[in-house]
This record gives C-alpha cells, structure tokens and sequence, in this order.
C-alpha cells in the first residue's frame, strides 16, 4: 500500500475534471444557444460560419438598399406623372387657340397660362430631390461626352428620279404605297419648326426647278435629306437642347389656300428619333442590389425640363404658332412618357431582386444556422449525462480518499 500518491484519486480527479468541463461547455452553449463560442469549439465551422454571416448582413442590406432604390424611382415618377399632366393641359391650351374663333386678347390670355405652366415644369425640374439629391435636372443622367443634334425622321414616302422641277415634284414625291402627293406649280410649300421656343418658318411657291432642295432649305434650322429608306431625316444645325428642332411641319396649300392633305400629312409626319443633349458628365444612380462588389445596377433620368422637352418658350399666340406647338408639345409627352416608363421598369426589375435577396438570406441563415447554432435537445442530452459523470465522479474521488486511510489499520 502506498500513500504518497494515490492513484485511484488522481484518475478519478482526472476523470471529474474532464466531466466538469465538458459540463460547462454543455452550459454555456445551452446558455448562449450557439455550437460554436469561440474558435477552439470549431476552428473551420467559425471561419465558414463568419463568411456566411457577410454574406447575410450583405444580402439584408442590399434589400435595404433595393428598397430605398424604389423609394427614389417612386419621388421621380411622383414629380413626372405632374409633369404630364401640365404638358396635357398645354396641349388642350395648343389645341384651343388653334381655333380662329379666338381674339388676339384671348390667345394672349392663353400664352399667360401656358407661360405659367412652362415655368411649373422648371420648378418641378429644379426642386425634385431625394435625400437632397436632384432627380430631375439632368445630374443623374448618363455622360455625354459631345453635344448631339437632334433627328426628326418622317414616315416612309418614295423619291422617283430626281425631283427636279415643279412638274416633276408632282410624281418625284409618292407616299409608302407609291401614290403622288399631287403637289402641282403654284402649290405654296410652308416649313414651320420651333427652335429655343421661337416658332420659325419659311415658304415657297412651287415653280418650275423647284425641288426637294428647295423646301429642304426652308428649314434653315436643319438640313433635310432623304435617306436610303425614302424617309425625310432633318437634322439641327446646332448641336444642345437649344438648337433642336421641334415640332417640324411641312404644309403643302394649293392656289386657292386649300391645304392638299396627301402631301402635308406625308411630309409632317416626323418624329424625333435622335433626342438633342448637352454635354455632361456621367451622373447615373448606382444601386448596391448585392452582398458582393459590383453587384449593382444604375439608373438614368435624363433632363426633364422645358428646355430638354423642346417646350421652353413655347409660343401659341397665333394659329400658326399653335399648330406647331401641339406636335412640339405631342414629342415632350412622348419624352415623358419614355422617362416614366423605364422607371417604372427598374421599379418593377427591383421588386424582384428584393424578393430574391429576401429569399437568399432566409436560405443561407438557414445554413449558418446548421453551422453555428446549437441542437438544445442534443446538448441538454450531453449537459445530463456530463452532470451524471460528474456527480459520480465526485463519490468515486470520496471513495478513493478513504482508501489510504486503511494504512492504520496496520499501525494498531
């Protein structure tokens, strides 16, 4: 019998001290709810489970921001949809002092109002913000490196030999089904645009050597050819927003003032396919829709102001003048109604990245959870039998205590 080291206590000791401390850890993850506390309960499950938790924290926040991308496209198309309205009632002003039953008081009644609604569409460009940031002035728009011209391109008509003189004009200029515009020598030719607000024109009397030249240059504003599809394609002179042509019309009359509508209706039917701008630098919204770089979108609104709509100014103040401001007025709503549309495009295009990013963070903490958190039925089933360890661990070390003491029984 030996008394100086007590064997059975020691492995009994050791065997406490392992129950003990599986038992506290047992606790503490019961306490804390997670598997892993700290780096040694799992070296590669924390570094995985941080990685993951990036990656959630990322995807919650591009939600967020995804959400606050719609709350700016919301602010923008709230200020356009008054936009539209103004430009609507503009129209309906065009349209009325178009009308020769009005005096040259009432028309300049009506320019007062349309002047009012001119400066509105200012207003509303100048003042719509989002966080402080601009929405509608032009700032969040793409770069432009170099000023561009506006296009106006008609519908298809026919150019037969090379329209050279007035008697030649007649079936020199055929509409998309071939038919003569029946333009005859004594016709009157009239180009009307706007220009900066300025309502411009231009006439001729169709003579002989008149040709498509000819009224082309009436449009001092622009040059107009005809291309290879047999489209008129007038193109400003000047490069902005203030050199645009808008609203460009050519009315064919004959001798008697009649306006000859197979002619005019192929001739003004021009649209504007190549939008004028200034230069600027690239102001596009950026939105941070993933948890990773470059995960992004970006949002252009261009310039709605009267000046980009080609409304600026915009004068009704004679027939003439009206006449031409409804399609100057008919280009700014289509313009409008671009804008609008394709914010409400990325408006739609976001509700599904929210819905998706939702989705992917629900799936991945799912994962994270499998990783980090701890099974509470499992880890209370090892806490018990920890605590039984230990309990029986203890009586045994009691045990093995006593064992040494049977040494004075041999003293006696």
């Amino acid at each position: 019998m030996r008394i100086n080291h007590n064997i059975a206590a020691l492995n009994t000791l050791s065997s406490l001290n392992n129950a003990s401390s599986a038992q506290s850890k047992s606790m503490e993850k019961l306490s804390s709810g997670l598997r892993i506390n700290r780096a040694g309960d799992d070296a590669a499950g924390l570094a995985i489970s941080e990685k993951m938790r990036g990656q959630i924290r990322g995807l919650d926040m591009a939600s967020k921001n995804s959400q606050d991308g719609i709350s700016l496209i919301q602010t923008s198309e709230g200020a356009l949809n008054e936009t539209h309205s103004i430009l609507q009632r503009m129209r309906e002003l065009a349209v009325q002092s178009g009308n020769d039953t009005n005096t040259a008081q009432d028309r300049s009644n009506l320019q007062d109002e349309m002047n009012q609604l001119t400066g509105e569409i200012d207003r509303i460009r100048n003042t719509t913000q989002f966080n402080t940031k601009n929405l509608l002035d032009g700032s969040m728009g793409a770069a432009v490196n170099t000023a561009v011209a506006n296009v106006n391109t008609s519908a298809v008509i026919k150019v037969a030999g090379a329209a050279a003189t007035a008697a030649g004009l007649a079936t020199a200029l055929q509409d998309s089904n071939g038919n003569s515009l029946g333009i005859q020598t004594g016709d009157k030719v009239t180009v009307s645009w706007v220009t900066n607000g300025t309502t411009k024109s231009g006439n001729l009397t169709v003579a002989a050597g008149t040709d498509l030249a000819a009224i082309g240059a009436l449009a001092t504003d622009g040059g107009l050819t005809v291309n290879a599809n047999g489209q008129l394609v007038e193109t400003a002179t000047t490069a902005g927003f203030a050199g645009a042509v808008n609203g460009l019309t050519i009315t064919v009359t004959d001798s008697n003032g009649n306006i000859r509508n197979a002619a005019t209706n192929a001739l003004s039917s021009f649209q504007e396919t190549t939008a004028a701008a200034n230069v600027q630098t690239d102001g596009r919204a950026t939105f941070q829709i993933g948890a990773n770089s470059n995960q992004t979108i970006q949002l252009d609104v261009k310039d709605m102001g009267t000046s980009a709509l080609g409304v600026n100014g915009l004068q009704i103040s004679t027939q003439a003048q009206a006449t031409v401001a409804i399609k100057v007025i008919d280009t700014a709503i289509q313009k409008v109604s671009a804008q609008r549309s394709s914010l409400g495009a990325i408006q739609n295009r976001l509700e599904h990245t929210i819905n998706n990013l939702n989705t992917s963070s629900e799936n991945l903490t799912a994962a994270e959870s499998r990783i980090r958190d701890t099974d509470m039925a499992k880890e209370m089933m090892e806490q018990t039998k920890n605590s039984i360890l230990a309990q029986a661990a203890q009586a045994m070390l009691a045990q093995a205590n006593q064992q040494p003491q049977g040494v004075l029984q041999l003293l006696r």
